[in-house]
């Protein structure tokens, strides 16, 4: 493959955004029982991560954009049928599968991330705080490495409400990202590119 035929697609922002996030919620979903403060900061690194994403989805370069990659369900429908075929129609950014995606996922984070932080709040801590406890991004406890509600305190119905909506989409998350991998491995494949290797070096070949 020839420098020559090599298109620039992904901008830098979006491939940070992207390996950042990846990070950011593989740190979350693994600290969320043993190490409760870590969990709470790389959450809020998620929240403005995906914050960022959307006004990105608006401002942002050409493939970056929302308009690129929200395709009509006919859309959608068709290419997956033409998957099946021998010459699949290429899409230089997102395939219409893969917008669907980044939708889905954008939407279940931003489920998770903020049901997290209303979890937070009802324990009296974070942006969300709703008991008069003086506001603070991470609760004193976390602060000196400590988990004192956990430890001694009885949950509260809210609590426990927001803490099992706050698991569902976070392991629907891991869902979508295991479709995800899936996705891009098919994509890879049908279409004779490295998905992988374009979110690092940002360009695509103009097959």
């Amino acid at each position: 493959m020839s420098e020559k035929n090599l298109i620039p697609v992904w901008d830098i922002l979006v491939r940070i955004f992207h390996w950042s996030l990846v990070l950011a919620f593989t740190i979350s979903y693994l600290t969320e029982d043993e190490f409760e403060d870590l969990h709470v900061y790389a959450g809020y690194i998620v929240l403005g991560l995906i914050s960022f994403r959307v006004l990105w989805g608006f401002i942002g370069s050409r493939y970056a954009r929302f308009s690129n990659f929200i395709y009509s369900f006919a859309e959608i429908k068709a290419y997956l049928s033409s998957l099946r075929t021998k010459n699949p129609k290429h899409y230089l950014g997102h395939n219409p599968a893969g917008g669907v995606m980044i939708i889905a996922l954008l939407l279940s984070l931003f489920a998770a991330t903020l049901s997290g932080v209303k979890v937070y709040g009802v324990q009296g801590y974070g942006p969300l705080a709703d008991n008069g406890i003086e506001f603070s991004i991470i609760s004193e406890a976390l602060a000196h490495g400590e988990n004192k509600h956990k430890e001694g305190k009885v949950e509260s119905a809210e609590e426990e409400l927001w803490e099992e909506i706050h698991e569902f989409f976070s392991n629907f998350t891991l869902l979508l990202i295991f479709i995800h991998i899936a996705g891009v491995v098919v994509a890879s494949r049908v279409h004779g590119e490295n998905l992988v290797k374009a979110m690092v070096t940002g360009k695509k070949e103009d097959i």
